[in-house]
């Protein structure tokens, strides 16, 4: 079962969405996934948790995450360059945090690097906080990560809402 808005719709990622998968994630990435990578992700992973956002019927965003106990890790969400201005990438992680929550998880985390504005203002205005850095996270540049968290529910006893 997928989640529409207009005339994008959200679906799981399949075998077939992966060339186009795969174009996005160079255009967005300077070191991409491979296919191999997606595909033991959406094959032989039991925690990841992958989908797609089709537009007019063709992937232009997509998003992944583990889901392990009570937690998510959002692994990687992105939108194609042609499609950055339809508000996409809000809806994939919405719907990340939505199965999220569905999946027993009550809080969810990523990564996001220092120098993307872009993503960390999505992510704050979703509800996300910074909470550490991670040195050196990115091997590409050594940039460091920025970990942000946002509980999915109401906090357990003896946590605070950040």
């Amino acid at each position: 079962m997928g989640t529409k808005c207009r005339e994008y719709y959200i679906e799981p990622m399949r075998v077939e969405h992966l060339d186009e998968v795969l174009a996005i994630e160079r255009a967005s990435f300077p070191t991409p996934w491979s296919k191999y990578a997606f595909l033991g992700e959406i094959r032989d992973n039991r925690f990841a948790h992958y989908y797609v956002g089709l537009y007019n019927g063709r992937v232009a965003a997509y998003g992944g995450m583990w889901v392990i106990l009570d937690e998510a890790h959002i692994t990687n969400i992105a939108v194609s360059p042609e499609h950055r201005s339809l508000k996409l990438g809000k809806a994939m992680l919405i719907t990340l945090m939505q199965k999220a929550a569905y999946l027993g998880a009550d809080k969810i985390t990523l990564e996001v690097r220092p120098s993307n504005y872009i993503a960390q203002s999505l992510y704050r205005s979703l509800g996300f906080v910074p909470t550490g850095v991670r040195k050196g996270y990115y091997t590409d540049t050594q940039e460091d990560a920025i970990i942000m968290w946002r509980y999915l529910g109401l906090p357990q006893v003896g946590q605070e809402r950040a």
